[in-house]
């Protein structure tokens, strides 16, 4: 298996992006990787270059960059090469931690969309109090939706959980302002009617305070409303930690119960990092790409790879499109 990685993206490329999949390499035998980035700042860092390969390019698609124009313009950037090395079938999938809106750009122009897709959705998996997580889409991709693009989001969240998470027969919940069948606006209630008659264990709607209380699989909503909600569960996230940081280390006496509880304290932060599920996959495309967190260390790095990893093996795209065909051919 083979996959293609920007070693130029993300806060603390290429540094992390290096180790990360030096230890994907150690750990997944059937592996090789194929950096591309500016070759003398990887080698600072590939102290193993076992079944890895530089492609060396001096340009780079930066955070601030318009992602399109880039992705337009900056063809031998990190990203676009890697993007286009799965579309010539050198690599089964992809991963950067760049620029989102450049990764999505290059995903659907470079690598193109599965058929009968009519929007990708970018899906994170996000934590839960039990420690299942759940998969959360669209959270970005598509700033508005229609609700047959909720019902595809919820076919293809549905394949990648059982496929890739091993989740048999996975609930799917649809944001929304209540539980009650009837709640919302008129895509949801839309949405609501679509979801409810099909094949999949659809078990209504979510509201956004149970979340992360492990009440379905997979949940969709419009990309607008799943940015938002993201970014809230990331803001509280960081604000509750730094919180409690600044409680624990305010006196002599906080101090030392902090001692005592540094083990369960690291225990609850492992259990709400996202990044130890893999990075955020952009569903939809005609093979795996995964966007990784942009602060990405090397083992958030190591899980997107196992993650993309998981999806090459698992067939998630090919059983996306061929559910995608059976539904079309039982409509007709």
């Amino acid at each position: 298996m083979k996959l293609a990685i920007d070693a130029m993206g993300g806060d603390n490329a290429p540094q992390a992006v290096v180790e990360g999949v030096m230890k994907a390499i150690t750990e997944f035998p059937d592996l090789e990787v194929t950096l591309f980035g500016k070759e003398d700042q990887i080698k600072q860092f590939l102290t193993d270059s076992t079944r890895i390969t530089i492609i060396h390019t001096d340009e780079v698609i930066e955070g601030t960059d318009e992602p399109v124009r880039a992705v337009k313009r900056k063809k031998n950037s990190s990203m676009v090469l890697m993007a286009n090395e799965v579309k010539e079938k050198r690599a089964d999938g992809c991963i950067s931690a760049g620029n989102t809106g450049a990764l999505m750009t290059a995903g659907l122009f470079v690598v193109g969309r599965i058929k009968g897709i009519e929007r990708p959705a970018l899906s994170p998996t996000l934590p839960t109090l039990n420690g299942d997580g759940f998969l959360f889409l669209d959270v970005g991709a598509n700033v508005d939706a229609k609700p047959e693009h909720l019902q595809q989001y919820a076919i293809m969240g549905s394949i990648y959980v059982e496929k890739v998470r091993g989740i048999k027969n996975p609930r799917i919940g649809l944001l929304n302002i209540g539980t009650e069948d009837k709640k919302g606006n008129e895509l949801t209630r839309q949405a609501f009617e679509l979801l409810k008659h099909t094949d999949l264990n659809f078990v209504g709607n979510v509201e956004s305070r149970d979340l992360m209380s492990g009440v379905a699989d997979v949940i969709v909503t419009d990309g607008f409303t799943g940015n938002i909600a993201l970014k809230t569960i990331e803001g509280t996230a960081l604000s509750v930690f730094s919180m409690l940081k600044s409680a624990l280390t305010s006196n002599l006496k906080s101090k030392l119960a902090a001692g005592v509880l540094k083990p369960q304290l690291r225990g609850i932060k492992q259990q709400m990092d996202y990044s130890e599920y893999g990075g955020a996959a952009l569903f939809g495309l005609q093979a795996p790409v995964v966007k990784a967190h942009g602060s990405s260390d090397a083992n958030a790095i190591y899980n997107a790879i196992r993650q993309t990893r998981d999806m090459v093996a698992n067939n998630v795209s090919e059983t996306i499109y061929n559910s995608l065909e059976a539904n079309s051919s039982n409509k007709a």
